[in-house]
């Protein structure tokens, strides 16, 4: 195998970038492979308990078609794992993510619920052994979040989070609230992947560097020193503030990750808006405008608004517990990718038999 005897060659071994690259790629084979194996050995075994069709005894004819039923059922799931193992993967999956958690209409309560969310996805970077990192954030004075930017590292991040970026509706009755009306508040995740320099190049003549005092909390150091930065990208006035540190250096680093991270997002969104319509159903197409969940407290309901999916588990999704969602989303998703694929072959079978 041509990519086993890439992960021999002790040039490669000694890159570790390229060894990691090649090691995701022979993951990657390796489950294509063991499902394609299963396959085959279905079908023989199909094949198999076919001929035993024609033996003289009414038991063994019994037995092979309660047989056939099974490996039926199981060469239908076999080939749908397959084709969904050999969609064009999503190239961004293996990487890091910066996630953005802002408090939209609501108030106060919005605040409160941006702060309950960035938890959410604390816990669940925690469950997964994924490193979590805030590079900006603005509280509110109540113990809420106006903004918090974080960086999460870990093993195929992007590929579970990507599905969260969109408008999370929250309904419940605010601690401040005395006659026990239930309030709506909204808030907004974006998840992009993390942008490195091969990624994206960025002229430094292109950038306006402006560095000032810090307003926020963080000690007497850093509100007495310039150390908070501002980075323009003039071309596209993309604008990223960061003072949480008290080095203007590493604020600036943090800064430049945020925006390149945000560039390749707008690269990526401005290549889909150029497809055509029947493309807008696969992964990762989907607008971040748009309401895609809704936190009901009071009933104590999760809803998923994208694909339908309403749970009773709004406490232990807070906790972290995001599987029970995530999972049912990327089933949906590959599932719509793998129709519009089967589409296209069917559309180029035809255009070559006419």
């Amino acid at each position: 195998m041509e990519v086993e005897a890439l992960l021999s060659d002790s040039k490669i071994v000694q890159d570790r970038d390229a060894y990691q690259k090649y090691m995701r790629e022979h993951s990657d084979l390796d489950k294509i492979v063991t499902v394609y194996r299963e396959y085959r050995k279905t079908l023989a075994d199909l094949n198999d308990s076919m001929e035993l069709l024609k033996d003289a005894d009414p038991e063994i004819k019994e037995l092979a078609r309660d047989e056939i039923q099974l490996l039926n059922r199981k060469k239908e799931q076999t080939e749908t794992a397959l084709k969904k193992l050999l969609i064009p993967k999503d190239p961004s999956d293996d990487k890091n993510v910066i996630i953005e958690i802002r408090a939209g209409t609501g108030g106060e309560e919005a605040g409160l619920f941006a702060a309950d969310l960035y938890r959410m996805y604390d816990r669940y970077a925690e469950n997964n052994r994924w490193r979590i990192e805030v590079l900006s954030h603005h509280t509110t004075g109540v113990g809420g979040l106006k903004e918090v930017i974080a960086l999460i590292k870990g093993k195929g991040v992007y590929s579970r989070l990507k599905y969260e970026s969109g408008t999370h509706r929250v309904q419940r009755v605010p601690e401040t609230e005395t006659q026990g009306r239930i309030h709506t508040s909204a808030v907004t995740v974006a998840v992009l992947p993390e942008a490195e320099e091969v990624d994206v190049q960025i002229d430094p003549n292109e950038i306006k560097v402006d560095v000032y005092r810090s307003t926020g909390p963080g000690g007497q150091s850093v509100n007495t020193t310039d150390s908070a930065v501002r980075l323009t990208h003039l071309p596209t006035g993309l604008v990223v503030t960061c003072q949480d540190e008290k080095s203007q250096l590493k604020n600036k680093n943090k800064a430049l990750k945020v925006l390149r991270a945000r560039l390749l997002d707008r690269m990526v969104r401005e290549q889909q808006e150029k497809r055509s319509e029947e493309r807008k159903s696969q992964i990762g197409s989907g607008d971040r405008s748009e309401r895609i969940r809704t936190y009901n407290f009071p009933q104590g309901r999760v809803t998923d608004h994208r694909i339908g999916l309403t749970l009773y588990k709004l406490e232990t999704i807070l906790q972290g517990d995001l599987d029970v969602v995530i999972d049912e989303l990327i089933t949906y998703y590959q599932t719509q990718a793998l129709q519009h694929a089967e589409s296209e072959a069917d559309r180029s079978a035809a255009v070559d038999h006419s």
